[in-house]
């Protein structure tokens, strides 16, 4: 079992509080590259839920806000106490997801990058009045906190993917009830114990952990919950859309994507080959704006191939608390039995293995070793589906139209790449890719300087940036008369 001064708790936190756990009802994590069960974390009632509502409630100021500097000192302590528990959050992190220990610990400092610039930028909340009288009026534009929020997370960036969301909440004064998913509840956990130091009211951040139907169900129905900030598939994003419209709620969603990451016959093919790597095999390739699809101009796919496989060959895969890891075990079977089904599928259709293994090679665990195939087409599940692991499909391509169409063939609109060293080209394949994110000859990701989201089934709203900080607020207008 894990143990750790920032897991002596193992159960809900509600108005500044941690729960007795009465029922005593517990799921086990499980720690992917042994899979050992390392810990036993709370499983919550539905009434504990409610009541999680109803501490966020009591802790929601109108009449007399929270001012901006109180707000600032919240997001300043919480980003202080990341980068001061880096090594050790980032254990607990490596611990249940899988991703190595280095890497759980840059994901421990981008997070604390979300608290840092909404702190520095928060002042862009304050109230403002604007220069024109109509109406013979002064008009004042307030930026009042929509309410409590249920922010429901992934296990792909534990620490990452509340740190976007519950920094914009807090710079807006908006409570918040948490919801991490059960394969990672300890780096949430871990959370809150170093918020549970700091001088936040009681109310303003609440844990609640376990069954996630009824957890998505409760918050969707609960009048007192005006919006939801979700990251996850696609298809529960849907089912959140339906089951929040009676109440009308207002829904933040990073959804699923498919992305396509283009190398031109222009492009410096051994930086686009080290981004690939960089960008691809992030968590194992467990992330929605890893690449997808990869497209390589056919002047080019032999040499880039080539590239590409002498960099795969040399990637050690393993344990990631173990030292020289790069990649981590897949988080659970149901995800290696898909990376290993659109192997299958893609090799049974034609494609050719560049490097890896093949599907019968690979061992038990959840260890998927860095695999690459070419002659990847849109009839094969990875060129289709979301492949969420360590699997390259490169398909080739002769015109701009075609890989703009090829790139936009695709539900999905979140994440894109495109490396080539024309930039009016550049210009005109991103203004034609349908994609929230479009990096140019990078395959680099977020940050939180940077509005963030996606287009099409890929999501509404943005995370980080200006863009972000105010998705948690409600503009209010007051005009005055003379």
């Amino acid at each position: 079992m894990i143990e750790s001064p920032l897991l002596e708790k193992l159960t809900g936190y509600i108005n500044g509080r941690w729960t007795s756990n009465e029922q005593g009802n517990t799921f086990d994590v499980y720690n992917p590259a042994t899979g050992e069960v390392i810990a036993q974390a709370a499983s919550m009632t539905e009434d504990e839920v409610k009541k999680a509502v109803e501490a966020g409630k009591s802790a929601l100021r109108l009449t007399s806000p929270y001012p901006i500097e109180t707000r600032r000192k919240w997001l300043e302590d919480i980003r202080d106490a990341l980068k001061a528990n880096k090594e050790e959050v980032g254990r607990i992190l490596c611990m249940e997801h899988g991703k190595p220990w280095p890497e759980a610990q840059g994901e421990v400092d981008y997070a604390a990058g979300f608290f840092d610039y909404c702190a520095k930028h928060i002042q862009a909340l304050d109230a403002h009045t604007i220069p024109e009288k109509p109406k013979d009026c002064t008009w004042t534009v307030h930026y009042r906190p929509i309410g409590v929020t249920g922010l429901i997370v992934p296990w792909n960036f534990p620490i990452g993917m509340i740190a976007k969301k519950l920094s914009a909440a807090l710079a807006a004064g908006c409570p918040s009830v948490i919801k991490p998913a059960s394969e990672t509840p300890l780096t949430m956990i871990a959370l809150f114990s170093l918020m549970d130091k700091l001088d936040l009211p009681d109310g303003m951040v609440n844990l609640i952990m376990g069954k996630a139907s009824m957890i998505g169900r409760v918050l969707c129905e609960h009048p007192d919950v005006p919006m939801l900030s979700f990251t996850g598939s696609t298809e529960v994003g849907r089912q959140l859309y339906v089951d929040s419209a009676p109440q009308v709620k207002k829904l933040a969603l990073e959804l699923g994507g498919n992305a396509p990451f283009i190398v031109f016959d222009d492009a410096d093919l051994d930086a686009a080959a080290d981004n690939l790597i960089a960008n691809k095999f992030r968590g194992g390739g467990q992330t929605c704006v890893c690449a997808n699809r990869v497209f390589v101009h056919e002047k080019v796919a032999e040499a880039f191939g080539e590239k590409l496989a002498e960099r795969v060959n040399r990637m050690t895969v393993g344990d990631g608390m173990k030292e020289g890891v790069d990649i981590g075990p897949l988080v659970n079977k149901q995800g290696f039995d898909k990376v290993k089904r659109h192997l299958e599928d893609a090799l049974g259709k034609g494609a050719t293995l560049v490097a890896g293994k093949q599907p019968a090679e690979l061992g038990d665990g959840l260890f998927f070793p860095p695999t690459v195939v070419l002659g990847v087409n849109r009839e094969m599940c990875c060129y289709q589906e979301e492949t969420f692991g360590p699997l390259v499909p490169m398909a080739l391509f002769s015109s701009e139209e075609e890989v703009i169409a090829a790139g936009n063939d695709t539900e999905f609109g979140l994440a894109s790449y495109v490396f080539t060293a024309d930039p009016e080209r550049a210009q005109r394949v991103a203004g034609g890719l349908r994609f929230g994110h479009v990096g140019w000859n990078t395959g680099t990701g977020p940050t939180p300087e940077a509005p963030f989201g996606g287009m099409k089934a890929s999501g509404i709203g943005r995370e980080g940036g200006l863009e972000g900080l105010f998705e948690f607020v409600e503009a209010q207008t007051v005009p005055r008369g003379f």
